[in-house]
């Protein structure tokens, strides 16, 4: 198990101005889905957006962390979709 505020604690470390939206899918701490909004993003295709976020979290992902469903966004991005 790991609580939404470790991991947005992780990411945040990493990626500084990021907004990390989570939502716990299965009520047992370890299947989580993420949407991570930062302006570190611009100009990085998906999958090196991707890689930002799992270097953040690699630790929990060894173990506490069993599956992370992941979108990244800029700020632009998520203000146009209307999550921010």
């Amino acid at each position: 198990m790991i609580a939404g505020e470790d991991i947005r604690a992780a990411v945040v470390s990493q990626l500084a101005d990021a907004v990390v939206l989570l939502e716990d899918l299965t009520g047992g701490q370890d299947h989580w889905s993420a949407v991570v909004v930062s302006d570190m993003f611009g100009g990085l295709n998906r999958v090196q957006q991707h890689k930002l976020v799992y270097r953040a979290l690699s630790e929990p992902l060894k173990g506490p962390l069993h599956a992370l469903q992941l979108r990244t966004l800029t700020h632009q991005m998520a203000r146009d979709e209307g999550l921010l």
